[in-house]
């Protein structure tokens, strides 16, 4: 199923975890006690035969089967590829994975730490289960669906000594700004589009995926940075001071992504019931009322 699924013998291996050989090996023992050759391995990459397309649904169908079992059983097995982007992976992530090994001990979280378009593509080749992101930059893959998990506003950072109660996008746009999001490329994040909202186009000094990073460019005084909540509350905040944006008027929307042509499994049911437990009680966020 992962070979006819992923497209190859080497696609599966990297998929499953597997070395290409054991593949290859699991491949030609179930071809030997079927006597059946279920992948024409003249192509590049490999493909089903007529016998495998005709096998490929009652696989399926035995795995979904198995599921059902572990469903009935309450001991859910296998592992999950979850994708998410750092302050996720922080934040949301160590939680979801301390429930799981309480309740679940042998269903394995699999962590895929990236930038939000990385995990896109991770996500429609199908080296990810599921993938926790922001709904913007929107992905441009029209089989990737996600479900609403939290909102969360945008805060501006200044060093701690010169840090006003609460800032106005108009008084950022006057200021060196640092951001969230990719250095190169068109697709915008939210901090580009809150200023957008206001008829403002300041540049950014510089950009940054890793809020450690765009914490220590404002220690150092480079500039003033402009991100979502979440990753400057799973950041070492000494030597800063969060301050609310009065207008802002866009929030970060954080989403769980799948791929709609991907099978159901009982493993990815119980991660995402997680997932939806620990995300329905986020943070606390700072405000401008205070």
């Amino acid at each position: 199923m992962a070979v006819a699924r992923h497209g190859g013998f080497s696609a599966a291996a990297k998929a499953t975890f597997r070395s290409q050989s054991r593949i290859s090996e699991h491949v030609a023992e179930l071809e030997k006690s079927l006597g059946l050759q279920l992948f024409d391995r003249t192509a590049h990459p490999a493909v089903l035969t007529a016998e495998g397309r005709a096998l490929l649904p009652d696989a399926e169908e035995i795995l979904n089967r198995l599921g059902s079992l572990a469903d009935r059983s309450g001991n859910v097995r296998g592992h999950v590829r979850f994708g998410a982007y750092p302050s996720v992976a922080a934040w949301l992530f160590p939680r979801v994975a301390v429930r799981l090994r309480r309740e679940h001990p042998d269903l394995r979280l699999l962590l895929h730490e990236g930038p939000s378009l990385e995990l896109e593509g991770a996500l429609s080749r199908g080296e990810l289960d599921l993938a926790i992101r922001p709904v913007h930059p929107l992905v441009t893959d029209d089989a990737l669906v996600h479900e609403l998990l939290w909102k969360e506003p945008l805060i501006a950072v200044f060093p701690a000594g010169s840090a006003p109660v609460s800032v106005g996008l108009a008084e950022l746009a006057e200021l060196p700004l640092i951001s969230i999001g990719e250095a190169s490329g068109s697709r915008q994040f939210e901090s580009h589009l809150a200023f957008a909202s206001a008829g403002l186009n300041p540049p950014s000094i510089f950009r940054t995926n890793q809020p450690q990073t765009l914490l220590s460019l404002v220690r150092h005084g480079l500039g003033i940075g402009v991100t979502n909540a979440l990753a400057m509350l799973t950041a070492n905040l000494d030597g800063v001071r969060l301050v609310p944006i009065r207008d802002a008027g866009v929030e970060r929307q954080v989403a769980v992504f799948r791929h709609r042509a991907r099978p159901e499994s009982a493993a990815l049911d119980q991660v995402l019931e997680e997932v939806r437990a620990v995300s329905s009680t986020p943070p606390a966020w700072p405000s401008a009322s205070g």
